[in-house]
């Protein structure tokens, strides 16, 4: 990464922008909340619910590499406030689906991030 090629977008605004982009990114009826990483300048935290009976809630960590490039880590699965095992078949494809937004998400805002 060159050093030109940070990311040089106040988090706040960032994070406003995810917050408006993601939703309509998502399936209907699922949710999500984006908030800063107080501790990460360059990363939100991505906190996503499903529609439906499921009541299924995943946390993702979604760090900006450069101005382009974010890399995502998956922090937690939750099932009726419980945690779950998030290596089955169905966690894994409903993870993929969530990645994939959230791919979908940041290559929206390229215009926004990338100066």
């Amino acid at each position: 990464m060159s050093s030109n090629d940070k990311l040089a977008v106040p988090q706040a605004d960032l994070a406003q922008a995810w917050r408006e982009t993601l939703s309509e990114r998502l399936s209907n009826g699922d949710t999500a909340s984006v908030l800063e990483d107080e501790k990460h300048s360059d990363t939100l935290l991505v906190h996503i619910q499903t529609a439906g009976r499921q009541m299924l809630e995943f946390d993702f960590s979604v760090k900006y590499v450069d101005s382009r490039e974010i890399d995502i880590q998956l922090s937690d699965v939750e099932k009726d406030g419980q945690s779950v095992d998030e290596r089955t078949d169905v966690m894994q494809e409903l993870i993929a689906d969530y990645r994939r937004h959230l791919h979908e998400t940041a290559q929206a805002l390229h215009h926004f991030t990338h100066a």
